[in-house]
């Protein structure tokens, strides 16, 4: 804990420069306004994310933050953004890189800001489940915490926010299209770099560092172009109880 403090302390919590066509610009407040919800589907475990995440709530004047995180964790993180004193959780250490030391400053600094309601969507399931079901599921705690007039950004792995089915099945993002039509997603599509998940992981090189960080439209989805990822400090420890039920990814 004393680690995962100090790492939350050091993050710089700062804009990276989003540029954002006005196209994009748009589908994404369409989204917010047909829908109430704004998708955006990541890679767990990369620094950036929650600078990602604060840089869209900034640029659509968000207060309404829902997340891919257990919801047993609430009570932790309403106490720490409460107090600024994080106390030990189970649930804080899975080492899938959804939740990491930026996560947190970044909340902290939204909070400060000003109003922050946070949804945990993430949730047990039945050893039976299809994946399917699974998304499912998620769709559901998220619709029951976030009322259509109450615009949120939805923040998932990025298999669980297209808005149609995948080969894995009925993803997260397609559930909620049916109850809210017009919702889109923002896919992060990753230029290269490290993450976390599980252990360190590096992403194929598929841009230039050089090109702009950038949210844009391309053959009609939203896109966000990160160059260059880095490894974010991810919560983890030994296997020391077992693993948090949840949706695989």
């Amino acid at each position: 804990m004393t680690e995962l403090d100090r790492a939350v302390a050091e993050f710089e919590v700062a804009d990276l420069g989003l540029v954002i066509d006005r196209a994009a610009l748009a589908a994404a407040q369409s989204s917010l306004d047909s829908s109430g919800l704004l998708l955006l589907g990541e890679t767990h475990g990369v620094r950036e994310n929650p600078l990602l995440i604060r840089a869209l709530m900034q640029t659509f004047g968000l207060t309404t933050l829902a997340l891919e995180w257990g919801e047993f964790l609430a009570p932790a993180i309403e106490a720490f953004l409460a107090s600024g004193m994080l106390a030990d959780d189970r649930w804080l250490w899975s080492g899938d890189g959804r939740i990491t030391a930026g996560h947190l400053a970044v909340l902290a600094e939204r909070a400060a800001a000003g109003p922050l309601q946070l949804i945990f969507f993430d949730g047990p399931v039945d050893a039976d489940w299809t994946w399917s079901q699974m998304d499912e599921a998620m769709a559901a705690r998220l619709l029951a915490a976030a009322p259509a007039g109450t615009p949120a950004l939805a923040v998932a792995g990025g298999y669980h926010t297209p808005t149609s089915p995948i080969e894995l099945g009925v993803p997260m993002g397609a559930w909620l299209a049916r109850q809210r039509p017009g919702v889109q997603e923002i896919q992060i599509r990753y230029g290269g770099g490290r993450f976390y998940n599980l252990g360190p992981c590096e992403f194929e090189r598929r841009m230039s560092p050089e090109q702009p960080l950038r949210l844009h439209q391309l053959d009609g989805a939203l896109v966000l172009d990160l160059p260059r990822a880095s490894e974010a400090v991810v919560p983890h420890r030994p296997q020391q109880w077992p693993a948090p039920a949840g949706n695989p990814h």
